[in-house]
């Protein structure tokens, strides 16, 4: 996470399972765009994705402050929505320290862990056994 201090915009990274995020924060009017089209539109009018991605600064009341530009990409649609979060969380806590405490309390510093499971040897999947046959 690095800042651009020349453009007066934040520059940070997010991710989420294989979906990675460059994320652009700075102070505006609440235009968000990701990867060059409408946020809204990306999403494909999907609120709970839309509240999932930008859910940091709808949390803080601060959503027609500051314009996020975002480059998504790998995963689905809900796994890029969570790694723009993680972005714009990130950016938002460099430019206001002052969030850091809020953004702690509602999880959205927060990265999520876990991993899909790996395949075992004679399983049809991680877990999934072959069907018995008795005869």
């Amino acid at each position: 996470m690095r800042s651009t201090a020349r453009t007066g915009r934040e520059f940070t990274f997010g991710k989420r399972k294989t979906a990675m995020a460059r994320v652009f924060v700075r102070p505006g009017n609440g235009v968000y765009t990701v990867n060059g089209r409408d946020a809204w539109e990306y999403f494909g009018n999907d609120s709970k994705a839309f509240y999932t991605a930008f859910g940091p600064l709808i949390e803080l009341k601060v959503e027609d402050q500051y314009n996020v530009e975002a480059f998504a990409k790998g995963s689905g649609l809900v796994s890029q929505a969570g790694a723009v979060s993680l972005g714009v969380a990130r950016g938002l806590d460099r430019l206001q320290p002052n969030y850091h405490g809020l953004l702690r309390k509602y999880q959205w510093l927060t990265s999520d862990g876990r991993n899909v499971e790996r395949k075992k040897v004679g399983l049809h999947s991680a877990r999934r056994r072959h069907q018995y046959s008795k005869r």
